[in-house]
């Protein structure tokens, strides 16, 4: 333990390559947000929050400079992977002034695949275990971003930097994406409409309904269970209809997989197999997605990860 409280001997002076990336995040939602500022609700809380993360990475790069060691280093990079709770549902103030797009992926769910599969998939698999299999998938998103980043920080720590930027700039990048692209997820979708018109493949244009409005549907599934109970929990505290396409879940996990194989430390990546399995089935069990937001999911990891690697690799690699 002791290598984790020793001084570096060559500190970085400025920003790690992660706050950087959340910096640029913070200026681009700035601009959107003086593009649509009429249309927003709370302007001055929204700026006040951006101090905020302001003042919190400022106060994490004086600790490091304080004390310059591993743990100071480790503590800036979860302060950002905090905040990332914050940021979410900050996507739904911006992108809530834009007409939703749900009737467009609803119907290419429906021509791709004949019906809604977060309809059936429920409806046909409503075992307690399954339910309770489906949301331990759904909620184990968080153990294993943990998991990654901390085998990388304490068994390959000079690959560290890397993974950690990879997976938090892939979230701002998906974070962009959901910005300009106002997609809610059957969960919101499929109530506004009417399950009815859904199940019959009517899927009618609800223009602004999401700029008011955030009724969702109550999740399936085995409702005294403790995964459902934790999914629920995690839903009711941050859930906003917004970020549908693609599935953050499906490809940050993804990205999560990538990196646990470039480790070459194969029991990581074959413990993490099967909960990234469920995971993908999850996200449209508990029909927080569409299925083709799963395979958008799946196309995004892989360039988000490839082309971060290589931008990690050529501009930032000390």
């Amino acid at each position: 333990m002791k290598k984790f409280f020793q001084l570096e001997k060559k500190p970085k002076k400025g920003l790690l390559a992660v706050e950087w990336v959340a910096m640029g995040y913070l200026v681009f939602t700035l601009i959107v947000m003086c593009i649509v500022y009429p249309k927003l609700d709370n302007p001055v809380e929204m700026l006040k929050g951006r101090l905020m993360v302001v003042g919190v990475t400022l106060a994490a790069w004086g600790l490091y400079r304080l004390l310059p060691c591993r743990l100071t280093r480790l503590a800036r990079i979860l302060v950002q992977m905090a905040l990332l709770s914050w940021w979410y549902p900050d996507t739904y103030e911006l992108n809530r002034t834009l007409p939703n797009l749900d009737h467009i992926f609803a119907q290419w769910e429906q021509s791709w695949f004949c019906c809604q599969p977060s309809i059936l998939f429920s409806q046909v698999c409503s075992h307690p275990i399954f339910s309770e299999l489906m949301d331990m998938g759904y909620f184990i998103y968080y153990p294993l971003i943990a998991a990654v980043a901390i085998y990388y920080f304490f068994w390959r720590y000079n690959e560290f930097g890397r993974a950690s930027f990879i997976i938090l700039a892939s979230f701002f990048v998906y974070y962009v994406i959901y910005v300009l692209l106002p997609v809610t997820g059957p969960q919101y979708y499929f109530p506004a409409i009417g399950l009815d018109n859904a199940a019959a493949g009517i899927f009618p244009n609800v223009g602004d309904y999401f700029a008011t409005l955030r009724d969702a549907i109550e999740s399936p599934g085995y409702k005294d269970g403790i995964f459902y109970q934790l999914v629920l929990d995690a839903h009711n505290a941050g859930e906003r209809p917004t970020a549908a396409f693609p599935s953050s879940h499906v490809g940050v996990t993804t990205i999560l997989m990538l990196l646990a194989w470039q480790s070459r430390y194969r029991p990581l990546f074959w413990c993490m197999l099967p909960f990234y399995i469920l995971l993908c089935l999850s996200t449209v069990y508990i029909m927080a997605h569409y299925a083709v937001d799963v395979l958008g999911g799946w196309i995004s990891a892989f360039a988000f990860y490839f082309m971060l690697k290589y931008i990690y690799n050529k501009c930032i690699k000390p």
